[in-house]
């Protein structure tokens, strides 16, 4: 059975941009606990926030706010490539609680069902690297991080797996890449002071493009380093050349990891790369 769309139309939306969907986000709407009152506070423009649908305990009937065409605005810059739930919950509930709302589970399930068959995405569960990468499925607004704007939700005793084996899917994370075990670094490969980092940058940042650690063929070091963050589970291409995807990604790593968040790949960036656990 389809579920009950019940329209209740947010002004805070926008064009996707040519953007393709490849995300099932679920969030937690953190006050309102009926998909009625969720969508009163998402019909003010003042508020400047929306989402896609809101969730309560009312049997096969969901709020919706923003059409499935349009772009939502509840996770900063993941929004162009999600479709997205609010759960009229609470992300500090443990299991005990989320299982005393079986009907939120169940419309749950349904709406990821119903959003996999509609933009052909995988009823598959997430890890942070694949959905901030350009892996296609199922995630929570955690799993965006910084990208998504930093948020927590839906916590960790969301029963995540068991509403998308409720779905169809299959439970359990996405397949990917096999991480390398952690272990020693090879010698970083620049001279002390030095780093991999934009072209525009002073004679210590090397991009890659220009000799002596760069040139036709983009520099040999950063892309060993590219290589190795592909090989850990990351979307990167390993070409040789600083750009915005290899700065993104060595932020995120940074961040990760608990280092000086700056883009720019030095020592400690790069001996990281091999000795830290996969996480």
């Amino acid at each position: 059975m389809a579920l009950k769309r019940v329209a209740i139309p947010s002004p805070n939306y926008s064009s996707r941009g040519g953007a393709g969907v490849r995300l099932i986000v679920m969030h937690t709407a953190e006050g309102s606990r009926t998909y009625q009152s969720l969508g009163s506070y998402f019909q003010n423009p003042s508020s400047g926030v929306s989402s896609h649908v809101g969730i309560d305990d009312t049997a096969n009937t969901v709020g919706e706010y923003v059409q499935r065409s349009g772009k939502a605005w509840t996770a900063s810059n993941a929004n162009p490539v999600a479709v997205q739930a609010e759960l009229c919950a609470f992300a500090a509930w443990d299991n005990a609680e989320w299982h005393r709302h079986p009907n939120m589970l169940s419309n749950a399930a349904a709406w990821i069902r119903e959003e996999s068959q509609a933009f052909g995405i995988p009823l598959v569960r997430l890890n942070a690297s694949q959905a901030q990468g350009s892996g296609r499925g199922v995630c929570q607004h955690v799993d965006l991080g910084s990208w998504g704007g930093g948020h927590t939700d839906c916590g960790p005793a969301f029963p995540m797996d068991e509403v998308i084996a409720m779905a169809g899917g299959q439970p359990g994370p996405a397949p990917g890449p096999t991480p390398p075990p952690a272990g020693k670094a090879p010698p970083f490969p620049l001279p002390s002071g030095y780093y991999y980092g934009p072209a525009s940058g002073p004679t210590q940042s090397v991009s890659g493009q220009y000799p002596p650690y760069g040139g036709p063929n983009g520099a040999a070091g950063l892309k060993q380093w590219q290589a190795q963050m592909a090989a850990r589970g990351w979307t990167i291409s390993a070409d040789g050349f600083y750009g915005n995807q290899t700065a993104g990604v060595a932020r995120q790593f940074q961040q990760e990891k608990g280092l000086s968040v700056d883009g720019l790949i030095g020592s400690q960036t790069w001996s990281t790369a091999w000795t830290a656990p996969v996480t």
